[in-house]
């Protein structure tokens, strides 16, 4: 395995997209983000790999075009998730690879009832809507450069009676998923490397009663790959540029004017990697938020992602 290979990045996820939340007035988690991680996401040769990742998000802050606005302006008052993921990755060759994400959710959300306007909340956990992707690498000799097509399913749960449309853990909905990446090299030591990764997440098929906005995510990434520790581990800091667009929910059940957002956010993280194990984590930080209406945004979103290569 290369210099380049065995030092890639590990973060690993997407969960987020799969996400899709509402109540009274939209949440907006944006959790779209998490589905654009750093390379070691992509394959440099044939091969698997297998990762768990936790990632979560408490969404408290209500936020109206492009500033702070005041919690009274919205019924709900919290929305705390946590995203657990199991998946896997494999590349039958230099060209070819698929990967399968199946994530499961606990959600706890807190809201105003509109008959008693007393506050009330409920928790609830379920498995989330899979994903499967195919992944085409072959424009390049060093497999830098992919595309993917993939879609996510509509097996989520979207039945918990107090819990709206866009605060389901499923969307209801299937989507299609259209991605690229390319990655490279910043110095001729090789010690700086970047990376920028984008996906569409369009649904094709949904209720009649909701359709979930579509959402593109892009990011730009660079790590620093110079230091080993006594142990003979690599330590990789990393920098990244996250921004991420949805349009409104539609249907009788959907919020319109309360959900869409456009958002950037900067996500320092570190990796520490093995020749095969890789331990990853970083945190989310919103640089810049504008939201139609009124919604509960997070002002971090944290990820930790172990993946094994085989």
């Amino acid at each position: 395995m290369s210099s380049f290979s065995r030092r890639r990045l590990g973060a690993v996820l997407w969960l987020g997209s799969l996400l899709s939340p509402h109540l009274a007035l939209a949440c907006a988690c944006g959790c779209g983000i998490f589905d654009v991680g750093t390379s070691s996401m992509y394959a440099s040769h044939a091969g698997g790999m297998v990762f768990v990742e936790y990632d979560f998000i408490d969404q408290r802050h209500n936020w109206s075009g492009t500033a702070s606005a005041p919690a009274a302006n919205n019924p709900d008052k919290a929305i705390r998730s946590s995203f657990y993921t199991v998946g896997g990755q494999y590349q039958f060759s230099r060209s070819w690879g698929v990967t399968v994400e199946v994530p499961y959710w606990e959600r706890y959300f807190q809201t105003t009832d509109e008959v008693t306007g007393q506050i009330g909340s409920a928790t609830h956990g379920a498995l989330g809507d899979i994903r499967l992707k195919g992944t085409y690498t072959g424009f390049s000799a060093d497999m830098s450069t992919g595309v993917s097509l993939g879609v996510k399913l509509a097996n989520g749960d979207i039945r918990f009676p107090y819990f709206d449309a866009d605060t389901q853990v499923g969307s209801g909905s299937t989507d299609l998923l259209l991605g690229g990446y390319q990655l490279g090299r910043l110095t001729k030591d090789n010690r700086w490397s970047y990376f920028l990764q984008g996906q569409w997440d369009l649904p094709v098929s949904h209720r009649e009663n909701y359709r979930p906005g579509a959402e593109g995510v892009v990011a730009a990434g660079v790590y620093f790959e110079g230091w080993t520790l006594a142990s003979g581990l690599k330590l990789s800091p990393v920098g990244e540029l996250r921004a991420v667009y949805r349009r409104a929910d539609g249907g009788v059940d959907a919020l319109s004017a309360d959900t869409g957002y456009a958002r950037v956010l900067v996500s320092p993280g570190i990796e520490v990697a093995g020749d095969k194990m890789r331990v990853y984590a970083d945190v989310a930080l919103p640089l810049y938020t504008n939201a139609r209406g009124n919604q509960l945004f997070a002002n971090e979103l944290w990820k930790l992602n172990v993946g094994y290569h085989f």
